[in-house]
């Protein structure tokens, strides 16, 4: 059934059938691709957001710490990303300096990206002396905005395609050189879009909006890192190893990853069971009566 999934394309769609490509706009001496735009999108959005949150009693920051938070989670995602990608995924970059300042190149690490968030939020939160966990409950419940554009920003690119298949979903995308004819495959970038964006939202917003999670301290970023190392850790399973790990166990046993997934998910179960034990009376600091 998979071989003839990858001789027989006729009855799926064509990713150039779509219309679409990485570029979104082009003027000739600029460019604007999808893929910027999904990370100014995913700020914005995410920023109009936390503005939300930290409007409802026992905020752990004012407005003037939210603008701050902006510019460092910013500098935190950027570089987390890319030196992420760099130890985790293209080690020998190391080795060219030069072109790991190459952005424009692509090549950005999610792990990564979250940890260049949480060390942004530590500096913001010892700076003004706040809450750090606290801060990072609220900045995960934005977060899925920014990782389901980022998603939708690979499928528009072409980019991190999934494994060959014959489901009527399957899409052929082009420049798969392993194989004598382009496969269809799972698009798996939208599976990461779907689980990483609405679904991990629900449940964050279910919490946030709907029980007192957001006075147990660390509870809600552990349902966001617990929440995405499964989803991410799952879709792995029908996405393509990527290239470099060709041939390796990092291919044929378990994807780098779902390696990395694997702390993000022991991670999350922690906080969310130690929760509770860190609940105490939160002082807002924007003004207001103290929350049990």
């Amino acid at each position: 059934m998979l071989a003839a999934a990858v001789t027989d394309t006729a009855g799926h769609i064509r990713y150039e059938d779509l219309g679409i490509g990485p570029v979104a706009l082009d003027l000739g001496v600029f460019t604007l691709k999808w893929y910027s735009l999904a990370y100014i999108a995913g700020i914005l959005v995410g920023w109009w957001y936390l503005l939300r949150l930290l409007a409802q009693p026992g905020a752990p920051m004012a407005r003037r710490h939210a603008d701050d938070l902006v510019f460092y989670a910013t500098l935190g995602i950027i570089l987390g990303g890319r030196i992420g990608y760099v130890l985790f995924y293209q080690p020998q970059m190391i080795l060219e300096p030069l072109s790991i300042l190459r952005l424009w190149d692509g090549g950005m690490s999610l792990h990564g990206g979250v940890l260049g968030t949480t060390a942004a939020i530590i500096l913001l939160a010892r700076k003004h002396g706040l809450n750090w966990l606290r801060i990072h409950d609220y900045v995960a419940c934005c977060a899925p905005f920014g990782l389901f554009f980022g998603r939708l920003a690979n499928f528009v690119n072409g980019e991190l395609w999934g494994k060959p298949t014959d489901v009527a979903w399957a899409i052929v995308f082009p420049r798969t050189v392993e194989f004598a004819a382009d496969p269809a495959r799972h698009p798996s970038q939208l599976y990461e879009a779907f689980l990483e964006g609405p679904v991990l939202f629900a449940i964050l917003w279910y919490l946030f909006w709907r029980t007192d999670a957001r006075y147990e301290p660390g509870k809600l970023v552990g349902t966001f890192i617990l929440g995405y190392g499964v989803f991410r850790f799952i879709v792995e399973f029908f996405r393509e190893p990527d290239a470099q790990f060709h041939g390796t166990f990092l291919a044929t046993t378990i994807h780098m990853g779902q390696i990395l997934c694997l702390p993000m998910i022991i991670g999350g179960l922690y906080l969310i069971a130690t929760a509770k034990g860190r609940r105490e009376r939160v002082e807002p600091i924007a003004g207001g009566p103290s929350i049990a």
